[in-house]
């Protein structure tokens, strides 16, 4: 068990992209103005036939990120329309079995949808998984990462989720660059 935990002044995020095959996570650490990346990676599941093994695995998994790390809160990236029916049904599947397991620890659940997430890191919702880990290195001035894009995709939402929403007032704290600019006069120039 780490003895990572969060302060008042701090919040700890955990980042998940579901899936069936890979699921990818990303945990942050706020404080003030520094993020600091605490850990990224992937849990392999398409070695497992039997999806609910692999819903076991996701379950599981998830419990011992929140056991080690404390985070505060959950973003998850919000299952979108997928090539077929059950590819659909799989990936909802996934995303409810780790906002199961957050739940069972009393942890907060936040989604967000791909194109908010995209848009949130690199300006664009259309943007690649290769644009998004690009632009993850600038922000978060790390070295590339050596992982599956599944686990910066898993940054990415929990980097999404700080960027979005403010715990001290509940609410989120853009919603636009306008209301952004609004709320931030001082940030401006003119």
């Amino acid at each position: 068990m780490s003895d990572t935990h969060s302060t008042p002044s701090e919040r700890i995020i955990l980042g998940i992209d579901p899936g069936s095959q890979v699921m990818g996570y990303g945990i942050i650490c706020s404080r003030g103005r520094e993020v600091k990346v605490l850990a990224v990676g992937v849990v392999e599941l398409h070695k497992y036939d039997d999806l609910l093994v692999r819903m076991k695995r996701i379950f599981d998994r998830t419990l011992m990120l929140i056991d080690q790390y404390h985070p505060d809160e959950l973003s998850i990236e919000a299952p979108f329309y997928a090539k077929n029916v059950q590819s659909m049904l799989k990936l909802g599947r996934a995303q409810g079995t780790a906002i199961a397991a957050a739940l069972s620890r009393d942890i907060p659940v936040f989604e967000y949808a791909p194109r908010k997430i995209k848009q949130s890191i690199t300006g664009q919702g259309n943007a690649s998984k290769e644009q998004v880990a690009l632009m993850l290195q600038k922000i978060l001035q790390v070295d590339a990462f050596t992982e599956k894009l599944d686990a910066t995709d898993g940054l990415a939402a929990a980097l999404c989720h700080l960027y979005q929403y403010r715990p001290d007032n509940g609410l989120p704290s853009s919603r636009s660059w306008k209301d952004f600019i609004s709320k931030n006069p001082g940030r401006t120039r003119q």
